[in-house]
């Protein structure tokens, strides 16, 4: 069997937070690597323009930033390999690392496999992403100035977003399954009382209309069964994350929700193995906060190997 391949810093993840990582690291000479997983970019790959990320005044699509973040890294030396690890062993050092492809062994590692956002699984959803359908509305509410659109579900992340949303959209309409919110009192004040928000209980969303753009959805009305067709110009779901740690579990520390619990620099509970991004982070969840979570743990990572002496 071939002898796994050594390498002082692997980066599980290429998104914001493990392409940052790759840069800083790279730039201290370390030469990591960085697994990609089965696709590059992660969610903001699929952002169809990025606006709020510093120095591009006229907006970004999000593929050709995360190109620009790919570029930058491997212009210093970081080496992305299309790969995804499968098992990890953190008990002791070197880390092991195994891959659909070979095997590694790391001085350090920096998980940054993020957190995808649960979808309803339904007919037009896929298809409309980004053209109307969106999971961030930090990032696409801009978008929508003046027109109707929709909020699907009824937490606390629901119910927030929507209220960010109304300062751009005409109305926001909360479409929930059950009769009864989830979100938090205060919040459920606040957005009854907006004069933009409108309710729609105990209602599905079964189907995504539109061709290029979206057009409408098709609902549901759980009690009686009856559908309706209702015109609408965006879909924003908020029925929750899921952090992309199963991966890590019996080994790192999660949290309640599932993501990995680190300090404010980064650490996990394993010596030499730190997090970044959004799966530690379900809070922000945004480019930037990702990107600077990241770097910072590049940077903890140097200081990791310098402290144990694996710096020449």
């Amino acid at each position: 069997m071939t002898s796994p391949e050594h390498t002082q810093l692997l980066i599980l993840g290429a998104g914001p937070a493990g392409l940052a990582a790759g840069l800083y690291a790279a730039r201290a000479d370390l030469a990591p690597i960085i697994l990609t997983g089965p696709e590059l970019g992660g969610q903001v790959a699929i952002t169809y323009i990025v606006e709020n990320y510093p120095g591009f005044p006229e907006g970004v699509e999000g593929p050709n930033l995360v190109n620009r973040f790919k570029e930058q890294a491997e212009k210093f030396g970081a080496r992305l390999v299309l790969d995804t690890a499968t098992a990890v062993d953190f008990s002791q050092r070197p880390f092991r690392i195994r891959t659909t492809k070979t095997e590694y062994t790391a001085d350090t590692v920096i998980v940054a496999t993020g957190a995808t956002a649960k979808q309803l699984e339904i007919p037009g959803e896929d298809e409309l992403i980004g053209m109307g359908v969106s999971y961030c509305a930090t990032c696409d509410g801009h978008f929508f100035k003046g027109m109707d659109i929709m909020v699907v579900g009824g937490g606390d992340s629901a119910l927030e977003e929507a209220l960010f949303l109304t300062r751009y959209a005409n109305s926001v309409t909360i479409v929930h399954r059950r009769n009864r919110l989830r979100a938090g009192p205060l919040l459920q004040k606040r957005a009854r009382e907006h004069p933009k928000i409108r309710f729609l209980m105990d209602t599905v969303v079964t189907e995504i209309l539109g061709e290029d753009m979206v057009e409408g959805v098709r609902l549901r009305h759980v009690p009686t069964g009856e559908e309706r067709e209702h015109p609408i110009a965006g879909v924003f779901i908020f029925i929750g994350y899921h952090p992309n740690t199963d991966l890590f579990e019996g080994q790192l520390t999660l949290d309640e929700r599932g993501y990995i619990a680190v300090d404010k620099h980064m650490h996990t509970n394993i010596p030499g193995v730190f997090a970044a991004g959004e799966v530690a982070d379900s809070r922000y969840r945004q480019v930037i906060t990702s990107a600077g979570m990241g770097a910072a743990a590049a940077m903890e990572a140097i200081h990791f190997l310098e402290d144990t002496e694996k710096l020449p």
